[in-house]
């Protein structure tokens, strides 16, 4: 049987092996899938729009809110209750809605990739989608297509099948099938096995499933992902340290006011717990949350409009910190296809761009190149070459000649051929040429050089001498050690056309080497270049030789002087104490396994680093989830490496990194001066209701006037500083310490200082409104000029510079939000149906001056200084 069937056409084959392997009928796979279920890989439980809606209010800062927003209930304000929740329930609404966007930006990129399968079933062949492949499926492989589950092969044709996806080698793979005898299939090595995510990129066969979904290799590595588990970002432990630092300094100061209240000013208890409450709203900064997950939203937003899709908020400010990227080669750094960099004949060694036509044995090279290769071009709009990636080279290198190869091999048509198979490492073709008939070899080096007897000049054949011979090895040498993959050529005429036998391949004419390699990606240098220069060390991380993934380290720039580079079999002998030593050292790790990936993301975190781990493969896709960041490929990545990271890269630039870098950066600055500007605003308050407090004086502030600042007249500048454009230099400035806290000494000085300014503008303005119309005056005094400081004081926090420096026009959201804010608040005083709501009274023109006068002057006070500093 086994003699007949490789006469067989594929479509003949097919129904064969259907009977011989006893292959399913549609009715029986229906059955086979209700039981497994789909063919899916640990894409996870879907969460429900309420579990997500549900998980906003785990937040610290949330729970705060909650229980700002149960003192006022217990107080009697039904009011600020209302407004509290009311915030909060649209906070959790942005974060849900962001949290979906995100989730259908993932789907529509799956859909764009999902692949289908040719199989057999009821005797007829059908496409259909990867999901309904069972086990016990026949599926008919040809190049380009994805294999969709681990089989093993029944037969092929010449089949070599690229694993990088699973392996991180860009090289393709060759694969025998296994012997098939009556209904039984034989068991072999690996080389009889294709598996899930690889991709058949010269050939065709014949496999029949034997695992799908988690069952297969590439579910095996999307369980370790699932046993991965993640890390909180920078931003997440300052927030939440914060959090807590300022619940427990809230519950003790208002306890304290409290007392004060009572025992020593002799209010009442509702008088006294009206200043606790006023304090409390006060203190804490309601409008916090939102406007982090606000600020975070647009970084997104900004960051995909730049082909950057985030899946997870806090991803844009990891980004920002990350001191460490782990990148995969293949695909990431490198375009994932082979090129012809140099070629060698007639004793010439040149790039291959500037081969000469004119040269014979030049053109014999280019020659055989193209008619000994099944590779083809896309010729048509939006077509893809097709063919194994060191063969599309070779026939690209014909395209740069004006060469196009179907045509060419119409020209000097294929009589017979030996195709290639790892044993003798070469492959020869046949053709009728107007010489006559010639064999065209190409193959390994030292295989086809000891076979020949003659070199090819420009003058013609000349004999292949010792001097010639070791001049061939030397440059083959010089190739392999620059990380380059070197094919030899060869030819030899024949007396007549006939059927090749192994025999033939011998007495050759040597004609030349062409060298290739996958090359980098061109912008890879300069985003290399870019992270070093912002303090970023990027490392190397990929299932390539050593001497190939050092080569293309060296020419991206990651391999520098004093660097050395690992591989697999190193690193498995290596303790955690002996990788941590060499690790500053380390560029380059090559032959590494997807948990070798996780335990070099594990030691750079070790050493306090945030990392970041690009990649596109489902290798990496463990090590994505490791990371602080991982950020997979759009294009070329697989679905489980896109369900694994935090980014995914729409455009599979590296480059794109680099952008997302600066924009996380910029995103945690400007959350840092919204900060800034909304505790600074806090402060003022808290410290004059302490103040009013000590001295016995009525409540400077309501709840309501501190809830009106706090979530209206205080977001909207809030908001417009996280639209801050990103400052000059911040690329040129070193990762910040993940550790460092964002209430730094710095930070927490500003927030005193220049809350104490407006507090006592504030006070000021109660005392003269006091004298002049009492308590309700003194009140409306004092709350109009907190807010309108805070209105001035949202141009001082847009940065450490000047206002002039900074240029007042450079950013119109500022402006915009200042406006607005004025207008909420002469609606509040002037509008008669809203005095009664917010408990104001009517300001005279003198009133109004002074609050003016004294609301802009801490910000005057503030913008001299900076002058004069900056000076």
């Amino acid at each position: 049987m086994e003699q007949n069937f490789f006469r067989l056409t594929p479509q003949q084959a097919l129904q064969e092996l259907h009977a011989a392997s006893g292959g399913l009928t549609s009715a029986e796979a229906a059955q086979r899938l209700a039981k497994v279920g789909p063919n899916q890989l640990a894409e996870g439980q879907k969460k429900s729009a309420l579990a997500v809606f549900a998980g906003q209010f785990k937040d610290l800062l949330v729970v705060i809110l909650i229980a700002a927003a149960l003192i006022s209930m217990f107080s009697g304000n039904l009011e600020s209750t209302l407004v509290i929740f009311a915030v909060l329930i649209l906070n959790a609404v942005l974060g849900t809605v962001q949290y979906f966007k995100a989730e259908k930006s993932l789907e529509s990129l799956k859909a764009m990739s999902a692949p289908t399968a040719k199989v057999l079933r009821d005797g007829q062949r059908q496409e259909i989608p990867s999901s309904q492949v069972v086990p016990g499926d026949i599926i008919e492989l040809e190049a380009g297509d994805l294999i969709v589950a681990d089989g093993r092969l029944l037969n092929s044709w010449s089949l070599k099948v690229n694993e990088s996806s699973l392996t991180g080698e860009s090289e393709a793979v060759e694969k025998i099938s296994s012997a098939i005898s009556g209904e039984k299939v034989a068991l072999g090595d690996q080389k009889n096995m294709v598996f899930s995510g690889s991709l058949v990129t010269y050939g065709r066969a014949v496999m029949v499933v034997t695992a799908t979904g988690m069952e297969t290799q590439l579910g095996r590595i999307a369980s370790l992902m699932n046993q991965t588990q993640q890390r909180k970002t920078p931003l997440q432990k300052n927030l939440d340290d914060f959090s807590g630092k300022l619940a427990f300094l809230i519950l003790v100061i208002c306890a304290g006011v409290f007392l004060l209240s009572v025992y020593r000013s002799g209010m009442t208890i509702l008088d006294s717990l009206m200043f606790a409450v006023a304090l409390a709203v006060a203190a804490i900064p309601e409008a916090l949350s939102s406007i982090v997950t606000i600020v975070l939203a647009m970084g997104t937003q900004k960051m995909a409009r730049q082909n950057a899709i985030i899946k997870e908020l806090k991803a844009v400010e990891s980004l920002g910190s990350v001191q460490v990227i782990c990148s995969d080669k293949t695909g990431t750094l490198t375009q994932n296809r082979m090129t012809v960099q140099n070629i060698w004949a007639d004793g010439i060694l040149t790039r291959g761009t500037d081969l000469e036509l004119a040269n014979d044995a030049q053109r014999a090279l280019l020659k055989i190149a193209l008619l000994d290769s099944d590779a083809t071009l896309g010729h048509t709009a939006g077509a893809a070459a097709v063919g194994d990636p060191t063969e599309v080279a070779l026939v690209q290198l014909g395209a740069w000649f004006g060469v196009e190869e179907q045509a060419y091999r119409a020209q000097h048509p294929r009589l017979s051929e030996l195709a290639f198979d790892s044993d003798r490492k070469l492959m020869s073709t046949l053709h009728d040429t107007d010489e006559g008939p010639t064999l065209y070899t190409k193959g390994a080096m030292d295989v086809l050089l000891a076979r020949s007897t003659r070199l090819l000049t420009s003058q013609g054949p000349v004999p292949l001498t010792p001097e010639l011979r070791a001049q061939i090895e030397q440059v083959n040498r010089q190739q392999s050690e620059s990380g380059l993959r070197v094919l030899a050529f060869a030819l030899r005429p024949l007396p007549s056309a006939r059927l090749l036998t192994l025999e033939e391949e011998t007495d050759y004419t040597f004609v030349g080497l062409i060298s290739m390699i996958d090359p980098p990606r061109p912008e890879s240098v300069q985003a290399v270049a870019d992270a070093k220069r912002a303090g970023i060390r990027t490392v190397m991380i990929t299932g390539d030789h050593k001497t190939t993934a050092t080569a293309i380290a060296k020419q991206i720039g990651i391999f520098g002087e004093g660097d050395q580079a690992l591989d697999g079999v190193e690193l498995e002998g290596m303790s955690d104490a002996a990788l941590d030593e060499v690790l500053p050292k380390t560029a380059v790790y090559a032959r590494v396994s997807p948990e070798h990936k996780i335990r070099i993301v594990s030691a750079w975190q070790r050493r306090g680093c945030v990392v970041a781990m690009t990649g596109d493969g489902v290798n990496d896709a463990p090590a994505l989830k490791k990371a602080d960041v991982g950020v997979a490929m759009g294009i070329t990545g697989t679905e489980v490496s896109k369900d694994a990271a935090a980014m995914i890269l729409a455009d599979d630039n590296f480059a794109t990194i680099v952008k997302a870098v600066l924009n996380g950066r910029s995103v945690y600055a400007n959350i840092r001066s919204a900060v800034q500007f909304l505790l600074s605003g806090n402060m003022a308050a808290i410290l004059a209701v302490i103040y009013a407090s000590l001295a016995g004086l009525s409540v400077p502030f309501q709840p309501v006037h501190l809830l009106f600042i706090n979530l209206l007249t205080d977001s909207l500048p809030a908001i417009a500083l996280g639209m801050e454009p990103a400052r000059p230099g911040l690329m040129d400035q070193k990762p910040r310490d993940p550790n460092a806290s964002m209430m730094d000494r710095p930070m927490i000085t500003r927030v005193f200082g220049q809350g104490l300014m407006i507090g006592v503008a504030s006070m000021i303005a109660f005392y003269i409104g006091l004298a002049e119309g009492g308590a309700a005056l003194a009140s409306t005094m004092a709350f109009a000029t907190l807010t309108l400081a805070r209105l001035f004081h949202g141009f001082n926090c847009r940065g450490p510079e000047s206002i002039v420096r900074l240029g007042l026009g450079s950013n119109p959201y500022s402006l915009m939000a200042f406006g607005i804010g004025i207008l909420l608040l002469a609606l509040v005083l002037f509008v008669p149906a809203l005095e009664g709501l917010f408990l104001v009274a009517p300001l005279s023109s003198a009133n109004l001056m002074w609050v003016l006068g004294l609301a802009f002057a801490p910000t005057l006070c503030i913008q001299i200084s900076r002058l004069i500093r900056g000076k």
